[in-house]
């Protein structure tokens, strides 16, 4: 099987973020085209927008660079958020005590390629 799939990609990596909260906006994006991605991210509530919107253009200018696709025909193939460390803080509590606070970070992959129906 010969398939001409371009797929080019970009990584946000050590997001001050939950993977869970980057999630839930990937899964909204998935499979979409880039300007429908686009206007999606635009409108959504949620402050993880911010670093997928930024990893999303970054796949589309990789992809126009790159590879000499077209912004126009782009669509969103893959888009997941990996685990990254957890930064642990400690809380000073009452009597002494240390609670700790546990900061994760995530990874975020968005890969873009050709449109099929072009």
């Amino acid at each position: 099987m010969a398939t001409d799939t371009t797929e080019v990609k970009a990584i946000a990596r050590f997001v001050r973020m939950s993977p869970f909260k980057a999630r839930r906006v990937l899964d909204q994006i998935r499979g979409r085209s880039y300007r429908e991605a686009l206007i999606v991210l635009e409108f959504m509530p949620y402050r993880a927008c911010e670093p997928v919107l930024k990893v999303l253009r970054s796949a589309a200018a990789n992809a126009e660079h790159n590879a000499g696709l077209d912004r126009a025909e782009l669509k969103i193939t893959q888009a997941y958020a990996d685990q990254g460390p957890v930064l642990k803080r400690f809380q000073p509590r009452a009597q002494g005590r240390a609670y700790q606070i546990r900061k994760p970070t995530c990874h975020i992959t968005v890969a873009v390629g050709a449109d099929a129906k072009s």
